[in-house]
């Protein structure tokens, strides 16, 4: 997934982006947007409460990635995009980390829409410059939203109900939709990444006339806090600090993007980067693995104090991470099929053997959330769910959704023999060990898709267990862009796909399940989703008028989802496992609603104590 998208979709499950009616009561010029009421911070603020405003500019702050790069243009599905490139653009609005679903002026300096949520309109900062000392535009904004949307099938799904953008004043836009009633729409526009049309327009240092569409490696012209400052294709990018930074000292930037430098270094393992790690060859690591977790930071520089670790904990919900069938695969068609390949994952011996006890399994689509369905449905839940009765599961309304739950030898086998039953009343039977289709005589084989050689220790067990019920399933890890082209291309029989979510739902849901997004390449809708009943009930979370709607439309969803069993749920940590060098100053607060170094700086003093050597 391009680092950009990825930035848009990390974003959402943070919970921006959403507009309340209390917020539009009048039609004059905000701020600032929120879900939940007013904002938190009034018009005159200075900075956001969780950074240091005081904060010293000035090091270097090195992080790794695993894979490889080959463009520095996110925007588009043409090769693997750079670690970092958002750090070059700036939005219309940027959002606040320590209140849910809130958002403040950046491009934009004001914005404004009707009561009925037919349109927003947007004012520029005049202050707004690219890099090259050029205003920012309405062309500017207008020109990027027609190009994203032809250019990526992400930006063309989340922005299809704009209808139309056009200048209604010299620094103002108007945004015009096809629908009313739509209390997202006016502030998703916000998340748009505004694009140089003059540069994109014009040549490059050979004469040559830029293609957006196509992957490229020359440095692009942006706004934001960083440029590109070096680039060793496939091995390293490294930004630099914009000294005149058009938007430094805006509010929502104050004592954010304080490093001179932001370098990225590329490894081809997680544990070849983990050895760089300690060897101080990088500064900052996201741990990902509890078995590195307990036990691969037992070294000197950890035992000293040199390198801290330390996890960090939001509010937000927690993403679905699961294994992902691909429906349009034959196999894959009948939920007895995928609700026994459910039977076959025993989540509880993975978590006691593998993960040392560090996670928890995943029982919804808003895992941690007021979102999330549990007991039977009831009230407003219910009242939705009866108008689509005939189109979802029965247990949807009599039964709980649970995982089966397994960890030793009779849990297992009981569930291997529902898994066999369900098998068996789906069409396929055992011949000779096999699992065949009674009617084909097919053999049911399928394939794991994976980019992450760390991941085979989880897939192997799985493996194994499929095989007890006649499943020939194989593993088949492939290097990163072999990987984005398979699954943007839907060719695939099974991925591990991560689906994050916010506390505000919205139109991301139609990418994530809706029928429109299922056979656009390159969209989210990965599994092949086209189900009018969800269909109904994202609509129904699009358009609620109030927060007691959107919570059950949002429950309705979730447990619609689940009794499809479109996923096999995996798991999940509540904590952010981070490790870094102790050379850096963080605030004294972190923020509810996302973790962020951003906020954090070099410490001189610091960095100068650090010992060398092992």
């Amino acid at each position: 997934m391009p680092t950009i998208i990825r930035r848009v979709t990390a974003a959402l499950a943070i919970g921006l982006l959403t507009a309340t009616a209390a917020v539009a009561q009048d039609d004059g010029w905000k701020h600032g947007l929120s879900l939940f009421g007013e904002v938190k911070y009034p018009p005159d603020f200075t900075h956001f409460d969780y950074v240091n405003p005081d904060a010293p500019k000035g090091g270097v702050f090195r992080q790794a990635t695993v894979g490889t790069f080959d463009t520095l243009n996110p925007f588009n599905l043409k090769g693997t995009p750079a670690a970092g490139t958002g750090l070059l653009y700036d939005t219309l609005l940027s959002n606040a980390l320590d209140e849910p679903s809130s958002e403040y002026g950046l491009i934009a300096e004001a914005v404004k829409y009707p009561d009925d949520y037919s349109s927003v309109t947007y004012r520029l900062n005049p202050k707004a410059r690219w890099h090259d000392g050029q205003p920012i535009t309405v062309d500017d904004v207008i020109w990027s939203l027609d190009t994203l949307k032809r250019s990526h099938p992400f930006f063309n799904a989340y922005y299809r109900n704009i209808v139309s953008a056009e200048a209604t004043g010299e620094r103002e836009v108007t945004f015009r939709f096809d629908q009313t009633g739509n209390r997202e729409l006016p502030q998703i526009t916000g998340q748009l990444y505004i694009l140089p049309k003059h540069y994109w327009e014009g040549t490059d240092a050979q004469g040559r006339q830029r293609d957006f569409t196509a992957s490229t490696l020359e440095p692009p012209l942006g706004s934001g806090p960083y440029r590109i400052k070096e680039v060793q294709p496939g091995r390293t990018i490294t930004y630099e600090r914009v000294p005149d930074y058009w938007a430094a000292d805006l509010p929502v930037n104050a004592g954010q993007h304080n490093f001179d430098e932001m370098r990225f270094e590329y490894f081809r393992d997680t544990t070849v980067a983990l050895e760089a790690f300690k060897a101080d060859q990088f500064d900052f690591r996201v741990e990902n693995s509890a078995r590195r977790w307990a036990t691969g930071y037992d070294f000197p520089a950890a035992r000293r104090g040199d390198v801290i670790l330390q996890t960090f904990r939001t509010a937000n919900a927690e993403p679905m991470q699961a294994f992902a069938f691909n429906l349009r695969r034959p196999k894959f068609q009948d939920p007895r099929v995928r609700q026994a390949f459910n039977y076959a994952f025993d989540f509880e011996w993975l978590n006691a053997n593998i993960f040392y006890g560090q996670y928890e399994r995943t029982n919804s689509f808003f895992e941690n959330s007021e979102l999330a369905a549990t007991g039977l449905p009831e009230g407003r839940e219910l009242a939705l769910l009866e108008e689509i009765r005939d189109m979802v599961p029965p247990e949807v309304f009599t039964t709980e959704f649970r995982n089966p739950v397994g960890g030793d030898q009779r849990k297992v086998r009981e569930n291997l023999r529902i898994a066999t039953q369900l098998l068996r009343e789906a069409g396929w039977e055992i011949r000779d060990g096999r699992l065949v289709n009674t009617q084909t005589g097919e053999p049911f084989e399928v394939e794991f898709l994976n980019d992450q050689p760390d991941s085979e220790r989880i897939l192997a067990p799985y493996v194994q267990q499929l095989a007890r019920l006649g499943i020939r399933a194989t593993i088949r890890t492939v290097d990163t862009s072999q990987y984005r082209n398979r699954v943007d291309n839907f060719d695939f029989d099974i991925i591990t796909a991560v689906f994050p979510q916010s506390l505000s739902p919205g139109n991301e849901q139609r990418d994530f399940w809706g029928s429109d997004a299922a056979d656009a390449v390159g969209s989210r809708n990965v599994i092949g989703i086209k189900n009018p009943a969800v269909d109904f009930l994202i609509d129904k979370i699009v358009f609620a008028e109030d927060r007691e709607s959107l919570v059950a439309a949002s429950r309705a969803l979730d447990r619609v989802l689940l009794w499809n069993h479109y996923v096999v749920p995996q798991f999940y940590s509540p904590d952010i496992r981070t490790a870094r060098w102790n050379r850096f100053g963080l605030p004294e607060i972190s923020p509810d609603y996302g973790f962020t170094t951003s906020t954090w700086w070099w410490d001189a003093e610091k960095a100068a104590s650090i010992r060398r050597g092992s």
